[in-house]
């Protein structure tokens, strides 16, 4: 297989390259990452020369099952991660060969105080995250404890790397006040200071409304209100706004719609959505949480504003929004417009998602309008 002449060649280019059996593509790879794999290994290790030696049995490793990668384009992290299990395993080994070796890595001059403080604080640190959420402990554990970059932790996980950045904010948060006894009141002053807590507010769906004009450009708002009557509007897509109208005015449909299905699927799973939460607002487009409640225990689900308020909507659920989230959207980075003069509001909206619905081709019942939007604050 040859390689794009015109431009360098990606990590997928060369895995695809290496399959067919070329030597050359399949060197370059261990080339690019060798020298973060070596770092994530020396961290398990505490030496370089093992480390070196570690990244070497890694780089066999993935040349005899490179077909078992599933992704081509993330070799690098799937490289590490193979680096990071030998070198655990051969610590394993040490241990087992060192009776006396210290479950954690510390400085070799460390009295046997120290050593007994350093164990007890690095299990407690464990312990704290260990109890984060799932999506929130994966996050930390790849980003901070395996050293991957923000897009490598996105590929890793399968989600965007604003999800990266939101699990790893919502994380610092919860982690602030459980490591707090850890560390004396300066460092926990900085701590709390860096990690910024979100205080929380519960809101209500008070506008759901539509301005006049194209109706391929036309813009849909939601607007969410604080009990100290201070109000978030997000741009949402229309077909998003119709069916928060629908919801909001009480609509029955005789055929369950999207949303409907998701209460379906979650009832159906032994679970519920418990909560909303509109965590933060990056680049113009807000992010939110669904928090649910299952069998496995409470996770938390990425979704957008919207989607995420009308489900809570539907099954009666708290919203919750970041209260500096009002602040922000009042900023430079999300100008005032006139939503308030927009004419449409719910009850119109809801009603033309009905009609449409009832008059869809061969009676087939639908929502129109176009999804997948980014929301923003107007």
């Amino acid at each position: 297989m040859g390689l794009p002449p015109d431009r360098p060649a990606s990590d997928a280019d060369l895995v695809r390259a290496a399959l067919l059996g070329a030597r050359e593509p399949f060197a370059e790879l261990v080339r690019r990452h060798q020298r973060a794999a070596t770092a994530l290994a020396a961290r398990v290790l505490g030496s370089d020369d093992l480390a070196r030696d570690a990244v070497q049995e890694a780089a066999v490793t993935a040349m005899t099952g490179l077909d078992r990668l599933r992704s081509a384009d993330r070799f690098g992290a799937w490289f590490c991660g193979i680096a990071l299990n030998v070198s655990r395993r051969w610590l394993r080994q040490l241990r087992s060969e060192r009776p006396g070796m210290s479950p954690d890595l510390v400085r070799s001059d460390a009295g046997p105080d120290e050593l007994a403080e350093l164990a007890d604080l690095a299990a407690r640190v464990r312990a704290a995250v260990a109890g984060l959420a799932d999506g929130q402990r994966e996050a930390v554990f790849l980003f901070y404890l395996q050293g991957l970059s923000h897009r490598e932790v996105a590929a890793e996980l399968g989600v965007s790397v604003g999800a990266v950045k939101s699990r790893l904010h919502q994380a610092r948060a919860v982690l602030a006040p459980r490591l707090a006894p850890l560390i004396d009141i300066q460092e926990a002053t900085a701590m709390a200071a860096t990690t910024d807590t979100p205080e929380w507010t519960d809101v209500s769906v008070t506008e759901v409304r539509r301005e006049d004009g194209d109706p391929e450009t036309r813009k849909h708002i939601m607007v969410l209100e604080a009990p100290n009557g201070q109000q978030l509007p997000i741009w949402v897509g229309p077909a998003e706004a119709t069916a928060l109208a629908m919801t909001l005015e009480a609509v029955e449909m005789p055929r369950p719609l999207t949303y409907q299905l998701a209460v379906g699927l979650l009832a159906a799973a032994g679970a519920q959505a418990a909560e909303t939460r509109i965590t933060r607002l990056d680049g113009g487009t807000f992010y939110a949480v669904v928090i649910v409640d299952g069998p496995a225990g409470r996770r938390e689900v990425d979704a957008r504003p919207s989607d995420a308020v009308t489900l809570a909507t539907m099954v009666n659920a708290p919203i919750r929004v970041d209260t500096r989230l009002f602040a922000e959207a009042g900023s430079g980075e999300c100008p005032d417009l006139p939503w308030q003069s927009y004419p449409t509001g719910a009850a119109e909206l809801a009603a033309d998602g009905e009609r449409r619905f009832y008059v869809a081709p061969q009676g087939r019942g639908r929502a129109q309008g176009q999804a997948g939007e980014p929301e923003a604050g107007p």
